[in-house]
This record gives C-alpha cells, structure tokens and sequence, in this order.
C-alpha cells in the first residue's frame, strides 16, 4: 500500500518485500523519521513531526511495539494478515491505517519498518489541519478501543 500523494518512494518496495518473504515481520512500514533533522529537512512540517511523535510513542507502549512511524502511508502486508483482520469494520477515511495496524497488533502479527525517504511538497499530503486533528483524535480512539478490548472490559467488532 502506497498513498497515491507521490510522496513516499517506490525504490524502498523490493527491500520491504524482503522482510516479508524471508518471515521475518508480517507488516513492514515505511518510517519516515530515521531521525528529527532529516525528517524536518526533508521537509516534514514541524507540527506533523511532533504529532506524529507524540502518537507514535502511545502506541508503540499501548500496542506493545518499537516502530519509528506508525502513520507512514507506505506499507506492506503479508496476505496472511488481510485475510484474518476483519477490516470491513473500519473507517473509510485516515485513521483505517491507524486501525489496520491496532488489529494486527492485537492478532500477534509481527510489524517491523524499514527507512523511506520521502517527499513534502503543497500536493504530497491531502491532510490538513483540520483533517490532522480529526486524525489524532481518532488514533487516540482506536488506542481507548484496544485498551478496553485487551483489558476486557469492552468487545468491538474491529477486533473480532
């Protein structure tokens, strides 16, 4: 999966496949943050950097994770992992890549990056600040849902 805004390379997809084929991770990301000065160099905008930061760190200790990016839109799955998660259930908008991986991490797939250099420009990101809000606050949803469904406390369909 690449989100169609030409800003994620291409190039990156043999190297990612690579971890799927040899076992080794069941979904691969692409990370877009090897560290803060070339993601801001690169021309990541500083708000989406330290959003991106502040989510990516909740989830990784919510979903039990280690990754650099969880809202890269360069992925790749093992067909395994779409067969079993019950996407349907999931939102038709952002925070679907939000949902996909909390499921995945529910079921026990393996998740794992690899760095992706990418490309900001005005047309590389049809996400605003409005939408960026709208995101966020989502993702922090899906991480109350996981929670409740891990803990037991609640059941919903999108981990069924």
């Amino acid at each position: 999966m690449i989100h169609p805004d030409y800003q994620y390379d291409p190039r990156i997809i043999p190297y990612a496949l690579g971890f799927i084929e040899t076992d080794i991770c069941d979904i691969v990301i692409g990370s877009r943050i090897r560290d803060r000065r070339s993601a801001l160099a690169g021309g990541m905008p500083l708000y989406k950097y330290f959003s991106n930061r502040f989510l990516t760190v909740i989830e990784n200790i919510v979903f039990g994770q280690n990754l650099g990016d969880f809202h890269s839109g360069f992925r790749v799955f093992k067909a395994e992992v779409l067969e079993k998660i019950n996407y349907q259930h999931n939102s038709n908008d952002f925070v679907f890549d939000t949902q996909i991986l909390a499921q995945a991490a529910y079921f026990g797939f393996k998740i794992g990056d690899v760095p992706i250099p990418a490309r900001y420009f005005p047309e590389a990101s049809s996400i605003n600040m409005k939408k960026g809000i709208k995101y966020g606050l989502g993702t922090l949803g899906i991480v109350i849902k996981y929670i409740l469904q891990k803990s037991r406390l609640y059941r919903f369909k999108l981990f069924e």
